[in-house]
């Protein structure tokens, strides 16, 4: 699976990537692509992340790797969600979208891709790194895991317009995976 990460919208979605975000935007953007290299490790996972650089950035789009990451700076004139969007045209892989960027999301799903809001995808990166450390907390996940069907639960019965979708569903196998 290959993870296709919207650099500062993760940062700024998160308290902790956003305190080194305020030091400087390049302490921001090391403590992410740290996080994630520690996340790649233990998923094995394919991470791209990518970041604006329309205002001041080169003439063409700039690549970067560490740690494992692919790291993507917008040329200068194209923002990262133009970037993004351009990716998600050009997959030949099972893809996954981390944003909270309503623009960028709707445009992921119409095309049949799992977009993950940033503050979900920032829960992953957590447990990967407390599940590094040693002490993975299994009640938790198991807790986070059925937090988004507590509201299903009912005791109507279940109709078909009760049921997901086929995206729906793909989304949730997808965002599993995770």
């Amino acid at each position: 699976m290959h993870i296709l990460i919207d650099g500062y919208n993760l940062i700024r979605q998160s308290a902790v990537f956003r305190c080194f975000d305020r030091l400087s935007l390049e302490a921001g953007r090391k403590a992410l692509v740290q996080s994630l290299a520690t996340y790649k490790k233990q998923t094995g996972h394919r991470v791209t992340v990518v970041f604006d650089a329309w205002e001041s950035g080169f003439l063409t789009e700039e690549r970067d790797r560490h740690g494992g990451i692919n790291i993507l700076y917008s040329r200068r004139g194209e923002t990262a969600d133009d970037l993004i969007k351009r990716m998600i045209e050009g997959r030949k892989e099972e893809l996954a979208v981390v944003t909270s960027d309503r623009a960028i999301a709707d445009y992921a799903s119409r095309r049949g891709i799992a977009a993950i809001a940033s503050p979900v995808f920032e829960s992953r990166l957590e447990r990967a790194a407390s599940a590094r450390a040693g002490d993975d907390d299994g009640q938790q996940a198991v807790e986070e895991e059925g937090e988004g069907e507590k509201g299903t639960l009912s005791t109507k019965k279940k109709g078909p317009s009760r049921r997901p979708s086929k995206k729906q569903k793909q989304a949730r196998s997808i965002i599993k995976k995770l």
